[in-house]
C-alpha cells in the first residue's frame, strides 16, 4: 500500500518530518528515494531537528554515515547517504549494522545499499518535484501500520 502526500513547500516537509519523528522508534528505517534536489535531504534534516538536534545537519554525500546520539535527543540515529556506494556490499563494510543497534537509520539512496524496504520496520519514500511543490509517495512496511495518524489503515 502507498499513498501520495503533497509538499507544497519547506513548511510542508518540516511537518512531515516531525509526524515521522514523533512515530519513529528504534530499528526503524526510513528510507529515502528520488531525484537529485528531489528533497531527501531536507526531509532527513526535518527528522533528525524534530528529534531534538538543534545543531547543523550536514549532507552526508562524503561521510556516507553522520551519528546524531546525544541526551538531547529522543532517540539516537544514524543519517546515510549511499549515493557514492558502487555495490549494496559496500554498506555491510561500513559495519551499518552496528550502527543500527539501538538506533533509527534515515537512509538516502537506499538502493545504492541494496534497499531497505523488505524490513517491516522500514518506512519507504519517494520524493518527487512537481509543479506545486514536492511530493512524498510513502510506503509503509508492516510495522509502521496503525502507529501514526497520518498513514492510512
Amino acid at each position: 500500500m502507498s499513498f501520495t502526500l503533497p509538499l507544497p513547500n519547506e513548511a510542508a516537509t518540516a511537518r512531515l518530518g516531525g509526524d515521522i519523528a514523533e512515530a519513529l522508534h528504534a530499528g526503524d528505517v526510513v528510507a529515502l528515494s528520488g531525484d537529485l534536489g528531489a528533497g531527501k535531504t531536507t526531509l532527513a534534516r526535518a527528522i533528525i531537528a524534530a528529534l531534538g538536534h538543534g545543531g547543523e545537519v550536514p549532507s552526508p554525500s562524503f561521510a556516507i554515515l553522520e551519528i546524531y546520539d546525544s541526551p538531547a535527543l529522543r532517540l539516537p540515529v544514524v543519517h546515510a547517504d549511499f549515493y557514492r556506494l558502487a555495490h549494496p556490499s559496500e554498506a555491510e563494510e561500513l559495519g551499518l549494522d552496528d550502527y543500527r543497534d539501538g538506533a533509527a537509520l534515515i537512509a538516502e539512496w537506499p538502493e545504492h545499499a541494496g534497499g531497505f524496504a523488505r524490513e517491516p520496520s522500514c518506512l519507504s519514500i519517494t520524493m518527487e518535484v512537481s509543479a506545486a511543490g514536492r511530493l512524498a509517495i510513502v510506503e509503509p512496511g508492516a510495522n509502521w501500520l496503525g502507529r501514526a495518524s497520518w498513514i492510512p489503515a
